[in-house]
């Protein structure tokens, strides 16, 4: 059987198999956590000017784009919610595959669920399919396949897809031929973290849309080449290195991967947060003023020198992936880096501009064997009276093995969300997220949600 057609059955069962309350509580917990990051993403440049381009299309439809409730396809609605979710840098990630599930997946299930008005329950079970079809492809791809491609945006494309036919009814066949086309849609080179173009964000909007368009196209009878991934000119080998398929496919149905979902507590790239983390410890133990500094050292992986090595960052987005502006600024801060700290005006703040010019990145080879089962960060710093301190993250909050806490995250989602929608209806919302099975219909839920009244901004 081929890899498409397995995955296919898993989705075409998915209605019936049995699903512990405790999966339903973190599928429930990977959906708040979208909702934090797309109601304030929705706002900002990458999903506004995408709702622009796509200005003559928007009125009509059936699916609803977040926060202020204008009416579309779900194929847009997929593509600007999926934008809007990845902007803010503070969607969930699957640690193993190098790749954040929700984005693509969620944005995906949430334009087709309104659409059919499916219940809390349908949609939760298309949130559990996504992620497991998405996260079992990415761990078998990478590290390889990250050293060029964005998972997000290529992998992305078949949890949205596997989410997109499980709303739609497809069957086994069905569902097979919608991943297969999407394999040869999906794209997104790692170039785009390099400066501060918007295409980043815009990937797993594509990736969204996308599925949503595979599982569409095969619900009409559109065919895809079944053996794609595994063929010798197919998704794997021209995507990765020695990949193993079966790996991908053993314990399908038995256990799942959305149980082992990190959820992100810094608004700033995930290889980051390690570096932030021994930053707040080493903070909380020591007593210190940060103006007798005078040189950091940063020991992590290879992954953050290729990307995160930014020492003069001088936008938003650059913040986010500089590791000498985020290590300054936990410095600064003390506590968990939030959307504000990465503001413009933050960035010219003369302390941060100091310190991030002491910091010093290294490989750590402790932490490079870890990767990508963990991603820790070493920290030391030395001081003007010659004292030398130092701290070890072996992890990051917020990952399987350092998990927010229920109410963590809850506070993770207000504080993103009331800025848009205020604190009670904010508040409201976030009751119902945590009941979210008991939801009869998708269409009413959202429509008494999110409409232009409740905005705050």
């Amino acid at each position: 059987m081929s890899v498409a057609l397995a995955y296919g059955e898993f989705c075409e069962k998915m209605g019936r198999i049995k699903i512990e309350d405790h999966i339903f509580h973190h599928a429930k917990r990977a959906t708040i956590d979208w909702f934090a990051s797309t109601i304030p993403g929705g706002l900002e440049t990458p999903a506004k000017l995408t709702f622009q381009a796509l200005k003559e299309e928007i009125g009509s439809g059936a699916s609803t784009i977040l926060p202020a409730g204008q009416k579309t396809t779900p194929r847009n609605a997929a593509l600007i919610n999926g934008t809007a979710s990845h902007t803010l840098e503070f969607d969930d990630i699957f640690r193993a595959g190098l790749y954040h599930p929700g984005s693509p997946v969620i944005s995906a299930v949430m334009a087709l669920a309104d659409a059919n008005d499916v219940s809390g329950e349908h949609f939760l079970r298309a949130v559990i399919a996504g992620y497991e079809v998405s996260n079992r492809i990415a761990s078998v791809m990478v590290p390889a396949h990250y050293d060029f491609w964005h998972t997000t945006a290529t992998v992305g494309f078949f949890g949205a897809t596997a989410a997109s036919s499980y709303i739609l009814g497809l069957n086994a066949e069905q569902t097979a031929h919608a991943l297969a086309t999407s394999a040869s849609m999906a794209a997104g080179l790692q170039q785009a973290f390099q400066s501060d173009a918007m295409t980043k964000p815009i990937h797993a909007g594509r990736a969204a849309e996308g599925g949503v368009l595979a599982a569409s196209l095969a619900r009409e009878g559109i065919t895809g080449v079944l053996d794609i991934f595994e063929a010798d000119r197919g998704f794997g080998r021209a995507m990765s290195d020695s990949v193993e398929w079966d790996r991908a496919l053993n314990g399908l149905g038995s256990y799942f991967t959305i149980e082992q979902i990190t959820q992100k507590n810094h608004a700033a790239c995930g290889h980051l947060h390690a570096i932030i983390d021994a930053i707040i410890q080493l903070k909380m133990d020591e007593e210190f003023e940060i103006e007798i500094i005078e040189e950091i050292t940063i020991g992590s992986y290879q992954k953050v020198l290729d990307i995160c090595n930014k020492p003069e960052p001088v936008s938003t987005n650059e913040a986010k992936f500089s590791a000498q502006f985020c290590a300054a600024s936990a410095f600064v801060k003390g506590r968990s880096l939030r959307t504000q700290d990465f503001l413009k005006n933050n960035l010219k703040d003369p302390v941060v501009k100091n310190l991030l010019t002491k910091v010093v990145l290294d490989v750590d080879q402790k932490c490079q064997k870890a990767f990508p089962n963990a991603r820790s960060a070493k920290v030391k710093v030395r001081l003007r009276n010659g004292v030398e301190l130092e701290s070890f993250a072996p992890t990051r909050k917020g990952d399987p093995d350092h998990p927010m806490s229920d109410t963590e995250l809850s506070e993770k989602y207000m504080d993103l969300v009331q800025i848009v929608l205020n604190e009670e209806n904010t508040r409201l919302l976030l009751e119902e997220l945590w009941i979210f099975e008991r939801i009869t219909s998708m269409r009413g839920f959202i429509d008494k949600h999110f409409d232009e009244s409740r905005l705050l901004i």
